[in-house]
C-alpha cells in the first residue's frame, strides 16, 4: 500500500498528474484544487497517497496534506459518495473547511461542489456531524446554534435571528457565530429581535 509519494513533477492531465518516483511514473489523481498549488514539470513534489483497489484497477489520489486524505476517507464513507465526488469536494474546499461546513449543518458550502445535490449534502452533514467537530475551527457555541437551526429544534428565536442576518446577506456560518456571541450576552432566553440587534452588531465589529 502507498502512502506517500515523493518525486519529480512529469506531467499533467486533465485531473491527474505524473509524478516521477526514481524513473517510475505514477498516474496520481488530485481535486484541482490541488493541482493548480503543484509546481511545474520538472520541479519536486510531495503527495499523501490514497490507494484506491478494484476487481479491474488500482488507482492513487493525491493529496498535499495527510489531513485532506483523511477527509477524502471519511466522505467515502457517506452513502453515495464514491471518489469522484469526495474528490469534488476537495477540490473546492479545503480540509478545515469541510470540517467547520459539517459542523455547521452548511449544507449550501458542501453543495458548491460539481456533482452533490441537495440529498447528497443532506447525508453528508447527517453521516459525519458527529465527526466533523473534531476537526473544525469554529467554537462548541457556535456549533451548537448552527445544529440547533439545522435540525429545527425547539429554539424559533435562534433559528429566526439566523435567518434574519442569512437574509441580509451574510453566509450560514457568519450568522450563527454571530447568534452564538450574542446569545452568550444576552441568555438563552433572549427574544428574536434582541439576537438579531446583538448578531448585527457582532457582525458589524
Amino acid at each position: 500500500m502507498i502512502g506517500k509519494l515523493k518525486g519529480m513533477i512529469d506531467s499533467y492531465g486533465e485531473d491527474y498528474v505524473i509524478l516521477d518516483v526514481h524513473g517510475v511514473g505514477y498516474q496520481v489523481h488530485c481535486p484541482s484544487r490541488i493541482l493548480q498549488t503543484l509546481p511545474r514539470p520538472g520541479e519536486a513534489a510531495v503527495l499523501a497517497i490514497e490507494t484506491l483497489v478494484r476487481e479491474d484497477m488500482i488507482r492513487l489520489y493525491g493529496f498535499s496534506q495527510d489531513g485532506e486524505r483523511e477527509w477524502f476517507r471519511l466522505l467515502m464513507t457517506v452513502q453515495g459518495v464514491g471518489a469522484k465526488v469526495a474528490l469534488a469536494i476537495l477540490g473546492i474546499l479545503k480540509a478545515g473547511e469541510i470540517a467547520n461546513a459539517i459542523a455547521l449543518g452548511d449544507k449550501a458550502t458542501i453543495s458548491r461542489a460539481p456533482g452533490v445535490g441537495k440529498r447528497v449534502a443532506e447525508r453528508i452533514l447527517a453521516e459525519l456531524k458527529d465527526k466533523a467537530p473534531g476537526f473544525a475551527s469554529v467554537d462548541a457555541d457556535t456549533i451548537a446554534v448552527s445544529q440547533t437551526v439545522a435540525e429545527n429544534v425547539a429554539a424559533r428565536p435562534v433559528a429566526e435571528a439566523v435567518s434574519a442576518l442569512t437574509n441580509l446577506g451574510y453566509g450560514q456560518p457568519q450568522a450563527s457565530a454571530a447568534v452564538a456571541r450574542a446569545m452568550k450576552s444576552a441568555g438563552e432566553d433572549a427574544t428574536t429581535e434582541t439576537l438579531i440587534r446583538l448578531g448585527l452588531k457582532e457582525l458589524a465589529g
